[in-house]
């Protein structure tokens, strides 16, 4: 079953790349007590991932920011050594988190899994994002159709807003 506004996130491990290299971290500790953004996608490099899902987060940075979010994060069914190249070809590094899960646990945990062995390309995550408030999901936009449709940083922005006004 897909999580859902009102549930709390798994508390999964992700891998994140540290100055002393690779670093496991519990999701507790990215969540907890943090307003957080987080938006996952199939895989770093590929092209709907590269040209259309990550830019609208890195554009709308400080835009998020002034929302009052701790934190921009980013997962994908990629190991923490693509994850950081990913963040470094894109100009990421130091303004969106890369959270690796690599085993797709995290994903699966959610219930957002997508299988593409059709494609060649195993267990990967859906295209999603979520505003997450002390590690309770607080909205969530899983995208249904190819491309990026509802899960873009439009619709984040949108919704943060919203959550001020109401």
């Amino acid at each position: 079953m897909t999580i859902k506004p009102g549930d709390r996130l798994p508390d999964v491990d992700f891998t994140v790349s540290t100055a002393e290299g690779p670093q496991k971290i519990p999701g507790e500790t990215i969540f907890a007590g943090r307003t957080v953004v987080l938006f996952g996608l199939p895989g770093a490099f590929t092209p709907t991932c590269n040209m259309n899902h990550l830019p609208g987060f890195l554009l709308a940075h400080d835009d998020i920011k002034a929302e009052g979010v701790h934190t921009i994060a980013c997962t994908a069914v990629n190991d923490i050594h693509v994850m950081k190249a990913w963040a470094k070809a894109t100009e990421a590094e130091g303004r969106i988190m890369m959270l690796a899960d690599g085993n797709g646990e995290f994903a699966r945990a959610a219930g957002l899994e997508l299988d593409l062995t059709a494609a060649g390309m195993g267990h990967r995550s859906k295209r999603y994002s979520m505003i997450v408030e002390d590690g309770i999901v607080k909205t969530i936009n899983v995208e249904t159709e190819r491309g990026v449709n509802v899960s873009g940083a439009e619709t984040i922005m949108r919704q943060l807003k919203e959550r001020v006004e109401a």
